[in-house]
C-alpha cells in the first residue's frame, strides 16, 4: 500500500531541480546569419510569454526559427522551426517539436519526454502527411534535446571552470542518443552588431552529421554574465563558414554584460 501511495505521488515531481538565475519568459533574441560576406538569413529564440503544462509539469516554451532572406532565399529557401516545452524545475525537456522546410525537403517530428520511465515517443512526418512513423527509445537519466540543452547551459556556473574542462550532457537527436559534450575555452570580448559583449566561449561537440566539419565545428559565445545569452555562433560549415551574429534582444533577466565604449 505504501509503495503504490508513493507511486500516485511521483508523477508529480521533478527528476531533478536545477536553479535557474539566467532567463524568463518573453525573452527574445535576434540574430543575422552571414555565409561569407553574404547575409543569407536571420534567426529568433525567444522564451513565450506564457508557461504551459506539458505531462502536468509547467514548462517554459522556447522556440528557434531561422528563415533564408535576399537573393540567398532564390536558392536555398529554409523555413525551420525548432521547440522545447522545457520544465521549469529541472530545465529538461518534456517535448521536442521542429518543422523542417528546406526547398523541397519537409519533416516534422513531435518527441515526448518520459523522464521517470527513461523513455522517449517519436512521432514522424516527411513529405506525405498521412505518411507517419511512431517508434520509442529507451534514453538515459536526464537527457536533453538541443534546444532544452542550450538552455541547461546557460543555467550553469563557469566562474571555476578551467580552460579545456568539459561540460558533459546527454542529449536525444534524430532517433539516438548522443554525448552532448561541451568544451569551455575561456572568456573573451566578442563584437556584435548588438556591441562589444564580454562572453564566454564554449564549443559542443556535435554529433556526426553531414552539415559540420568535425566535432569541434562551432563555437558558442554566452555572455559573461547572468544571463549567459547566445550572442554570437561561428560554425565551419563542409559548405563554408557560418556567423550566427545577436543584433537585437529584449526580455532579458539581467543586465547585459556590454563592454564600455573608450571614449
Amino acid at each position: 500500500m505504501l509503495s503504490a501511495g508513493l507511486m500516485a505521488f511521483a508523477p508529480n515531481e521533478a527528476p531533478r531541480i536545477v536553479r535557474n538565475d539566467s532567463f524568463q519568459r518573453g525573452e527574445v533574441m535576434q540574430y543575422k546569419v552571414h555565409y561569407g560576406l553574404i547575409n543569407a538569413a536571420e534567426a529568433t529564440i525567444e522564451v513565450s510569454d506564457d508557461l504551459h503544462k506539458v505531462n502536468d509539469r509547467p514548462c517554459y516554451k522556447a522556440t528557434v526559427t531561422g528563415r533564408t532572406t535576399g537573393s540567398f532565399d532564390m536558392f536555398l529557401k529554409v523555413r525551420d522551426t525548432w521547440r522545447s516545452y522545457i520544465d521549469t524545475t529541472s530545465i529538461l525537456p518534456q517535448r521536442f517539436f521542429r518543422n523542417i522546410e528546406e526547398n523541397n525537403y519537409r519533416k516534422r517530428e513531435t518527441v515526448d519526454f518520459d523522464h521517470y520511465k527513461n523513455m522517449v515517443a517519436v512521432e514522424s512526418h516527411k513529405k506525405n502527411k498521412n505518411d507517419v512513423k511512431h517508434a520509442s527509445f529507451k534514453v538515459p537519466d536526464n537527457v536533453q534535446d538541443l534546444v532544452s540543452g542550450f538552455y541547461f547551459l546557460r543555467t550553469l556556473d563557469y566562474s571555476n571552470r578551467r580552460v579545456g574542462e568539459q561540460i558533459k550532457v546527454q542529449g536525444f537527436f534524430d532517433d539516438e542518443v548522443f554525448d552532448m559534450t561541451v568544451k569551455y575555452m575561456g572568456r573573451q570580448n566578442v563584437e556584435t552588431k548588438a556591441g562589444v559583449i564580454r562572453a564566454i566561449r564554449l564549443t559542443p561537440r556535435m554529433p556526426k552529421n553531414k552539415l559540420f566539419r568535425g566535432e569541434d565545428a562551432i563555437s558558442v559565445y554566452l555572455s559573461d554574465d547572468r544571463n549567459k545569452i547566445p550572442v554570437l555562433f561561428e560554425a565551419e560549415m563542409f559548405v563554408g563558414s557560418v556567423k550566427i551574429d545577436m543584433y537585437k534582444c529584449s526580455g532579458l533577466k539581467n543586465k547585459l554584460a556590454l563592454v564600455a565604449k573608450n571614449n
